[in-house]
């Protein structure tokens, strides 16, 4: 069967609940933005960012010497060598890429499950080179929580697995568009990666490159509710 590009007679029953989910998704963090409730779920986004500019360190054979996350939201990567001009944009940009990727494997139960497994994979890898506790606490607390997920999803009727892959989904690609907003546009962060970037790249400054990589963002969200609906179709 075709893919339907088109979305023709769109919107059928597994359509509709995806748009409502995701809907859902974005009320209940957009309500519980400032709250503790939604503490862990910021840090994995920035777990992704910083796992991001070391997944572009060693395919530009570099070395991953450390990777930081803080309780105030903040992080950082230490890296020697590599493409130093890919590793700077691949925070924010990654970010919101797995985040597309969580929402899209989210329409599926098979393709959960390998979102799943990816994800408890790369938790375990960090946590062995994690330099603070906050990192290894965030990655051994969402080993646990995902594994209790999968083994309710394989043994009880409680079957959300994709439900949670869906929300991380959403809650990476709201993030990442704020984020990028609030560290590089609203007020500029001199430390920031984008100020950084536009020092190798000097044809824009930092907020320009913010702006760019807003848009690229907000295009990787876009995308995903449009190839969500086209895989349900």
């Amino acid at each position: 069967m075709k893919p339907n590009w088109e979305l023709k007679n769109c919107c059928n029953h597994d359509q509709v609940v995806f748009l409502i989910t995701v809907s859902v998704c974005a009320v209940v963090i957009l309500a519980l933005w400032r709250t503790f409730v939604l503490k862990p779920f910021k840090l994995v986004t920035v777990f992704l960012h910083e796992a991001s500019h070391a997944v572009a360190c060693k395919l530009t054979c570099g070395h991953v010497e450390g990777i930081k996350v803080n309780v105030d939201e903040g992080g950082t990567t230490q890296t020697r060598g590599g493409v130093y001009w890919l590793i700077l944009p691949a925070g924010y940009l990654g970010s919101s890429f797995w985040g597309m990727v969580l929402i899209l494997a989210s329409t599926n139960l098979l393709t959960a499950r390998i979102a799943a497994g990816c994800f408890l994979a790369a938790l375990l890898v960090v946590l062995f080179v994690a330099k603070n506790w906050t990192l290894r606490g965030l990655c051994i607390g969402f080993i646990l929580f995902l594994g209790v997920i999968w083994a309710l999803q394989e043994t009880t009727k409680v079957r959300i697995l994709r439900y949670i892959i869906l929300f991380i989904g959403v809650m990476n690609s709201l993030f990442s568009v704020y984020d990028i907003y609030d560290d590089l546009i609203s007020r500029r962060v001199h430390s920031s990666d984008a100020e950084k970037f536009a020092e190798v790249c000097p044809c824009c400054n930092g907020v320009g490159w913010g702006v760019i990589w807003g848009l690229i963002s907000f295009m990787f969200l876009c995308g995903a509710m449009y190839l969500g609906l086209v895989i349900l179709s």
